[in-house]
């Protein structure tokens, strides 16, 4: 437990064999339950996750919580993604009425004594969900790999639009922690269980006008360690993400403006979008048929441009106090939702609209 709070790790495990062993071990000692999912792995992952979690419950109890034993080892039969299993560990513990949940991957590769400044906004009720992101200072990117530090810039802007948390960047960091409250809100059961499982967990944040803070954290060394390993594969996981994204930019739209509420942002997005598509149409089917009367076309697509551009800064306005910036400093257990804004930023290192670089 931790500041009166019941605490819980989902570590999602595939192939994991040598590394998700000492993950377990190095469970930090305010957790109450960990929830460690075998992904339906092909080497020995579940063998080493049975022995580490019977040493482990041995030797360690769940305090005040009362669970029998703090790891619980689960295993899918079918391989489903790091999504299915951090789903998997998101629905236990909410079916155990865990206060916050946090996430450690499989590889070894989270640090488990920097949980804690995840773990705090959410106990202080300044957000919701909590992640890490390693765009908020600029010495921190030189760590990442460029073609990584491409690829998640242009997936951060499109989680920005699809999801509406503008100041949000780096959807792509595992460091998480989510909140009992929000994980009853939000459609967990819906959640995308391939790797954009993060991005889509944001939109669905969203719909739920739930609070979303962005932790300063450095990106890690692994990139230069050749025990490294990643399953993503780029080449299909960008274009399918990027379509996930634009379906679910669709169904927010429709849950939070049009169907729960309404607010023209929706419209003005779906008009925009219209306009913009057929003046296009007409520009180059003008350029095809070798007309050399293009005006009123091109004129018509900076109009669908401009009434994109407004939609996306009425959505910005609509989440603005949806989203909190926290660097490093910012992680004391004595923050508050009063600390939440421009003139406390100073002295609590929250803010609510963006003092570092987002992309």
């Amino acid at each position: 437990m931790y500041r009166e709070h019941t605490i819980g790790i989902v570590v999602p495990a595939y192939n994991e064999e040598g590394y998700v062993g000492n993950v377990i071990d190095t469970f930090p000692d305010f957790v109450d339950r960990a929830y460690v999912i075998d992904d339906a792995s092909t080497d020995d992952t579940w063998t080493e996750i049975q022995e580490h979690a019977a040493a482990y419950n041995e030797t360690h109890t769940s305090g005040a919580a009362g669970f029998d034993d703090v790891v619980v080892p689960i295993q899918h039969e079918e391989n489903r993604g790091v999504g299915g299993g951090i789903k998997t560990g998101y629905l236990a513990a909410l079916d155990e009425d865990i206060d916050v949940v946090t996430v450690m991957g499989g590889d070894g590769q989270m640090d488990p004594n920097v949980l804690t400044k995840f773990i705090d906004p959410i106990v202080d009720d300044v957000a919701d969900y909590t992640k890490g992101n390693r765009f908020m200072r600029t010495e921190d990117l030189d760590a990442m790999p460029q073609f990584r530090l491409v690829g998640n810039s242009v997936l951060s802007l499109l989680t920005k639009i699809a999801s509406g948390y503008w100041k949000i960047a780096d959807p792509q960091n595992g460091y998480t922690a989510i909140s009992k409250e929000a994980l009853q809100q939000a459609p967990i059961e819906d959640m995308y269980e391939y790797y954009g499982y993060c991005n889509d967990l944001l939109v669905k944040l969203n719909a739920e006008n739930l609070r979303v803070a962005d932790i300063a954290h450095s990106a890690d060394s692994v990139y230069d360690d050749e025990d490294w390993k990643s399953h993503i594969e780029y080449d299909e996981y960008i274009p399918r993400v990027s379509f996930m994204l634009l379906r679910n930019f669709i169904w927010r739209l429709n849950r939070k403006y049009l169907l729960t509420d309404f607010n023209p942002v929706a419209l003005l997005y779906y008009f925009g979008a219209g306009v913009s598509a057929v003046s296009l149409g007409g520009i180059l089917t003008s350029l095809r048929n070798r007309k050399e009367s293009s005006g009123s076309w091109t004129l018509s697509l900076f109009l669908g441009i401009a009434l994109l551009l407004f939609a996306m800064v009425f959505d910005m306005e609509a989440n603005s106090d949806k989203e909190v910036l926290i660097d490093d400093q910012a992680v004391a257990g004595d923050m508050t939702t009063d600390s939440v804004g421009v003139d406390a930023s100073a002295e609590s290192g929250v803010s609510d609209t963006a003092t570092a670089d987002d992309d």
